[in-house]
């Protein structure tokens, strides 16, 4: 008695075709997305930035093809914000400053310490066990 006429319901869409990928939303484009899109009227402005928490309706997800390519209507301007969780490349300076921390490491402690100001010897703390460069172990203030 309880059945419809009609019969189960349907979807209107495959299920094996429905991904929890969120792709492009350009047409014909069926990449994942990386970046949203944003537009700002107000200051004529068009925002990319990284792939949104979720989709909202006035924002659109590009791929990185078409996030690279954007470009905005004449008079705007397009802000491109930096994925802060994309790992950055490092520079010149970069790789500069860390061969000088491991040369900086590698001297013997002697030179270090005398390096370190004055000439004179440096003041022992009664709570120092030991010492390893910059680094110091210290005992249990229970001790």
């Amino acid at each position: 008695m309880g059945e419809s006429r009609r019969g189960p319901l349907k979807s209107a869409v495959a299920s094996n075709v429905v991904s929890p990928v969120r792709r492009c939303s350009r047409t014909a484009c069926g990449r994942p997305a990386v970046a949203t899109l944003t537009y700002v009227y107000a200051d004529s402005t068009a925002v990319l930035g990284p792939l949104a928490t979720y989709a909202e309706p006035h924002c659109y997800d590009l791929c990185a093809e078409h996030s690279e390519r954007l470009t905005a209507p004449r008079g705007w301007e397009v802000v491109r914000l930096l994925d802060s969780s994309a790992p950055a490349r490092p520079s010149g300076d970069d790789l500069e400053a860390l061969a000088n921390a491991v040369r900086e490491a590698a001297r013997p402690q002697e030179r270090a310490a005398g390096a370190g100001g004055g000439g004179g010897a440096r003041t022992v703390d009664p709570m120092e066990v030991a010492r390893r460069g910059h680094l110091r172990v210290l005992r249990s203030p229970d001790n």
